[in-house]
């Protein structure tokens, strides 16, 4: 059984629109997820070691006034077009679109204002909550009313995320939840003791801007090989590499599969991800610099969490080869994303 409860988390500034955000907590025996109805943001999760220990295994603040701030999307749903689109620029039906840079030269998680800075509606679930937005025809740039609906259900050890889409105007979009995990519990200063494989025999190459060159390029024999476990630290030394974040071309079929596994040996803590994705975002938070507090006041220093985002793959809409990220009229955008958290 889960039980579901929702409270309130504080009100927006008035310069960011005021508003009340609350927060829904779903517990389960074996898992407890706190969801704010800003951005959509897991906020907590707490899972069980293998002594049957808690801890909150998500990075992220301990009030409101954290998310309002700038953060690097800790917790929240990212789009309408997660990770980068290149110049922010693409074309459709010989028109072109524009939109905020916000990531160097390239827009970067939905730009200035994407749905992780807006309040939603939410409806309470038996087993969860649904929340719901509008995006109008035009925000940040995108073409079309976009209908979205983003749906958290917890049963046992699993968390469910579905995300759900219908458009007036033929528009990309790409859906991912950013949360960053350290399976030690959030706070603890690496992520180097973790072992991590995915299932993909290709990924991405990217350009110095971490845009996608447009090569699909198979991982056998180099530091992307993550089909077996690797120990994080350790590969990352071995191959010299200063963090991931790359997307990694998943199988092309449409039903649920196991894409990843993370896996914490001194806790006994494991999460897998299963997707009916394209891609998995895999990224080792590079950019975390330990400037941020974040809940009971403590720092996050670069490669304290991992994340591993499901969507379609980056710049999409400007490689005509990589799978279709448009959605048109009439049709509906439906993915899910598994979370299966387990100690042995």
């Amino acid at each position: 059984m889960t039980a579901v409860r929702r409270e309130a988390f504080g009100r927006m500034p008035a310069e960011q629109g005021g508003g009340e955000v609350e927060k829904f907590v779903l517990q389960s025996d074996s898992v407890k997820v706190e969801i704010l109805s800003l951005g959509c943001i897991i906020a907590a999760l707490e899972t069980k070691d293998r002594d049957g220990k808690f801890s909150d295994v998500v990075l992220g603040f301990d009030t409101l006034e954290g998310y309002t701030r700038k953060h690097p999307f800790f917790g929240a749903v990212v789009g309408r077009v997660a990770n980068r689109i290149a110049k922010g620029r693409f074309t459709l039906d010989g028109k072109e679109y524009q939109l905020f840079l916000n990531n160097g030269p390239n827009s970067l998680h939905g730009g200035a204002k994407g749905f992780d800075k807006v309040l939603w509606s939410p409806e309470v679930l038996p087993d969860g909550v649904r929340f719901f937005r509008l995006s109008p025809d035009g925000e940040e740039g995108y073409p079309g009313d976009l209908k979205v609906w983003v749906t958290y259900t917890l049963s046992g050890r699993q968390l469910a995320i579905n995300y759900r889409a219908q458009t007036s105007k033929t528009t990309p979009i790409s859906l991912t939840n950013h949360a960053y995990f350290n399976l030690a519990g959030q706070g603890s200063p690496d992520v180097y003791d973790h072992e991590i494989s995915i299932e993909a025999d290709s990924y991405l190459p990217v350009d110095d801007t971490k845009i996608p060159t447009g090569e699909v390029a198979a991982v056998q024999g180099t530091g992307f090989d993550l089909r077996q476990p690797v120990e994080l630290g350790k590969h990352l030394q071995k191959f010299h590499l200063d963090g991931f974040d790359h997307n990694f071309c998943l199988q092309q079929v449409q039903s649920p599969r196991l894409v990843a596994r993370a896996r914490h040996p001194p806790t006994g803590r494991t999460m897998e991800v299963h997707t009916t994705q394209p891609g998995i975002q895999f990224y080792t938070g590079n950019n975390l610099d330990g400037s941020l507090k974040g809940k009971g006041g403590i720092t996050y220093p670069k490669h304290s969490a991992f994340c591993l985002e499901t969507q379609n793959w980056p710049d999409a809409v400007n490689k005509p080869h990589f799978p279709n990220v448009l959605l048109h009229p009439g049709e509906e955008y439906n993915s899910t994303t598994w979370l299966v958290f387990n100690s042995a």
